[in-house]
């Protein structure tokens, strides 16, 4: 596929990137969410361009921290049916109430030309059920991406340390998608298709033919996102069993996202400086397409909302009303930083990390060794993701109240 729109071209072979000369462009953004729609779909084909690898080499222990990965996921394994308490009754519209996360921008409420200007509680309340039904779906659809991508990584990998731990992810995936699919279908009464952003993302990740491209597309950028989204909405609920669903996902995301930094700080150390800039590129228009899903058009289609309307107002949003949108970069910064991409080629990805609000998360930890913190066995895990949270929202200068 071509690179288009790209002012340095750092590779022939790729996902057609869109976003650098204006990432807010409204246009852009919405004819992804409109013209990639087929919402009879059930059956999705993406043509996988990767080898398959076979290594003849079965020294287990030459990547130690792989390998050490690989031991730890072996002893944390849980069981969907049986460590998770599906009785437990839940009110839909209290799960996981997301609609402060709009509130908090005044012109939403107060300003007579905002579409929500004239809402009551009737109408906030639906938002907030059809908010986290979207957001857990996009999780939902975005845990099979993993599931996918995992897969293709044992087969394209050629260290034997990593494909034993890519195939233990790929059980982690599946629970996943089994969790997240029965939350929705028992507990909130189904869910939305996939977001067309979320969706171009997860097709370009798999068809592309470079091995460590699966790596940094699912492994840093989709699962870094969801690392963050996920102890941020653990944070926010109190319902018993998605609260538990999403401290017993976190504990594996933590461990997945430490393996692409822990794989990809090894490869990066002999690319040239175009497979690097690539590679740059990919981690930015990732970024944006993770943002630009967020932007949630087809909650505001469902709420009889002008989802481009929204779209502009929330772009345009103070920082401070878009807490929960930045934080979810606190995990993929640092991670970026600590694989070389973020100054790499005169700090190109900084300054495209900057453009869009980001870049101050670069110092708060990565997830390299960070996954023990996440250790179902971990002490005071509350403590320290509210910990985690709070050091995340000082980054940013507020505190995320």
């Amino acid at each position: 596929m071509a690179i288009t729109d790209n002012p340095h071209s750092g590779a022939a072979d790729g996902p057609a990137l869109t976003g650098y000369a204006d990432p807010n462009n409204v246009d852009r953004i919405m004819e992804i969410a409109q013209a990639n729609q087929n919402k009879d779909e059930l059956i999705h084909l993406v043509e996988d361009n990767a080898e398959a690898i076979f290594t003849w080499n079965y020294d287990k222990g030459e990547r130690p921290k792989l390998d050490k990965l690989y031991e730890k996921s072996k002893t944390s394994q849980w069981n969907a049916t049986t460590d998770l308490d599906w009785s437990i009754e839940v009110d839909p519209y209290e799960a996981l109430n997301l609609q402060a996360e709009l509130q908090m921008d005044p012109s939403h409420v107060e300003d007579p030309s905002s579409p929500l200007y004239k809402w009551g509680d009737k109408e906030w309340r639906e938002f907030g059920l059809q908010s986290a039904k979207w957001r857990l779906s996009q999780f939902l659809h975005g845990e099979q991406g993993a599931l996918l991508c995992t897969a293709k990584i044992v087969e394209t990998v050629p260290w034997i340390d990593a494909k034993y731990y890519a195939a233990q992810q790929v059980v982690d995936e599946a629970r996943h998608v089994e969790v997240f699919a029965r939350y929705l279908d028992e507990k909130l009464d189904g869910g939305y298709q996939i977001n067309a952003h979320l969706g171009l993302l997860l097709d370009d990740i798999i068809n592309d033919s470079e091995w460590d491209m699966t790596y940094l597309g699912m492994q840093i950028m989709v699962e870094g996102l969801a690392l963050a989204a996920f102890g941020f909405m653990h944070d926010l609920t109190e319902e018993p069993l998605l609260k538990k669903l999403l401290r017993y996902v976190m504990s594996d995301e933590a461990r997945h996202v430490a393996f692409g930094v822990l794989s990809l700080q090894e490869v990066y150390q002999d690319m040239t400086t175009a497979e690097i800039q690539h590679r740059q590129e990919f981690a930015f228009e990732a970024a944006l397409r993770m943002r630009d899903r967020f932007l949630q058009q087809e909650v505001w289609e469902h709420m009889g909302v002008d989802s481009r309307i929204m779209t502009e107002r929330l772009l345009n949003a103070p920082e401070e009303a878009m807490v929960f949108q930045r934080m979810l970069f606190s995990k993929i910064v640092p991670n970026c930083k600590k694989l070389g991409l973020l100054d790499a080629g005169e700090g190109w990805l900084r300054e495209r990390f900057t453009e869009i609000g980001v870049i101050e998360f670069e110092h708060l930890p990565d997830t390299g060794a960070e996954f023990i913190d996440y250790d179902l066995e971990a002490e005071n895990f509350d403590d320290r993701a509210q910990e985690m949270h709070e050091t995340a929202a000082a980054a940013m200068g507020t505190n995320g109240d």
